[in-house]
This record gives structure tokens, C-alpha cells and sequence, in this order.
């Protein structure tokens, strides 16, 4: 049997009580998600992270610390390995050209999140989100 895990980051960004987010088309419908995507070949973890965010949202940011790793097995049987990033948002940049499928980057708070718990792409938006509120923190060292 030749199976495996998919490997992704997906990245906290935190200003004032708002996350952002990603609204974007999965088969054909609007969902939310963190700023999030499969690492490539001879990428780190860490430039997986930036990259994914600043192609999703437009946003240039500074990884602070590892909030977890997650393993979620999805509806269509995939198994995804998830390392989440806490981040700091330091500008956007002007004019830049998002994914395709990327509707446009959202600030959102949990409690907007939570009335919109339908239109998350996975479970683990919002418990990313609620590790990071508990304070879950791991030194980015943890990475290598």
C-alpha cells in the first residue's frame, strides 16, 4: 500500500482580536480558512509558511512561534499533516497578486468565525485559533 500524509503549514495572524483569513472557492463553494497550503520540494517549513501566507492574503509577516502540529484526515479519505505557525503582520504588499480560488483575505474575530462555523474549510481553523487564544507556544527552533 502506498499511502502518505500531505504535508502543510497554515499560519495565526493575530492584530488586535482579529485573525486573518482566507475566503476562497473549495469546489465551488466560499470557504474560510488560515492563510494555509502544501509545502514544495527543497522548501522548509518556515518558507512554506511565509510563502503560502503572502500568496493567499497579500501579507508580508514574521513567523513568532509553532502553535502545533495537527493531524486531520478529511472527508475525501486525505490525511493531512498541518504545522501551525503563530505570525506577526508586518504590511501588505501593494498591488499583489493573489492565488487562484483566493477570494480576498478577511480580518475576522472568533466570534465571527464561530457564526460562520459552516463555512470553515476544515475543523482545524478554529481549533488553530483556539490553541493559540489558550497560549500554546513552541519556540520556532522546534522546526528544523
Amino acid at each position: 500500500m502506498d499511502w502518505q500524509a500531505h504535508i502543510t503549514v497554515a499560519t495565526i495572524v493575530e492584530n488586535n482580536g482579529l485573525f486573518l483569513l482566507v475566503e476562497e472557492l473549495q469546489d465551488g463553494r466560499r470557504v474560510l480558512n488560515q492563510p494555509a497550503g502544501h509545502l514544495e520540494p527543497n522548501e522548509s517549513l518556515t518558507e512554506a509558511a511565509l510563502r503560502e501566507t503572502l500568496e493567499e492574503t497579500g501579507w508580508q509577516v514574521e513567523l513568532t512561534a509553532v502553535i502545533g502540529i495537527y493531524l486531520y484526515r478529511a472527508h475525501n479519505g486525505v490525511t493531512y499533516q498541518r504545522i501551525c505557525f503563530a505570525a506577526r503582520a508586518l504590511q501588505p504588499v501593494a498591488d499583489h497578486q493573489l492565488d487562484e480560488g483566493i477570494i480576498g483575505p478577511r480580518w475576522l474575530s472568533r466570534e465571527q468565525l464561530l457564526e460562520r462555523q459552516a463555512c470553515l474549510r476544515s475543523p482545524l481553523v478554529l481549533r488553530c485559533i483556539d490553541d493559540y487564544l489558550s497560549g500554546e507556544r513552541f519556540p520556532l527552533s522546534l522546526v528544523r
